[in-house]
């Protein structure tokens, strides 16, 4: 699948009850739909480590972790998400619908990549 990044016309950034910023659809999306795609900066966490944008990366190994662009990093963490990302590649991510989403609706994934994966994260689940 060729990749080309363009700015979806999808999603917006908008407060999230407890969770701070999340990715909401600006109109219905379905199931199966492609969200966004997104290209990825590759870092090391050593570059990033005492900064907030350590809250943002996705662990790709032991030392090397991504940046997803677009809004691609902004995406909130649920164990029943809407939507799932795929990696195209190690740098690009691409995000898609695995339900009906709803205008106004946030958008979310499963961190741990696939959407039925019910490891603990390393954080507060909200």
């Amino acid at each position: 699948m060729a990749t080309r990044f363009e700015h979806s016309t999808l999603v917006e950034i908008k407060k999230s009850p407890k969770r701070g910023r999340g990715v909401f659809a600006k109109q219905p999306i379905k199931k199966g739909e492609v969200i966004e795609c997104v290209p990825v900066l590759i870092v090391t966490w050593d570059e990033i480590a005492d900064s907030e944008l350590a809250d943002y990366a996705f662990t790709l190994t032991e030392k090397k972790v991504g940046i997803a662009l677009g809004y691609g990093s902004m995406y909130n963490h649920s164990y029943k998400p809407n939507a799932r990302y795929d990696d195209e590649g190690r740098q690009t991510k691409v995000f898609s619908a695995i339900k009906n989403i709803k205008k106004g609706e946030e958008i979310t994934v499963n961190y741990n990549g696939d959407p039925e994966n019910q490891e603990e994260v390393d954080f507060d689940v909200v």
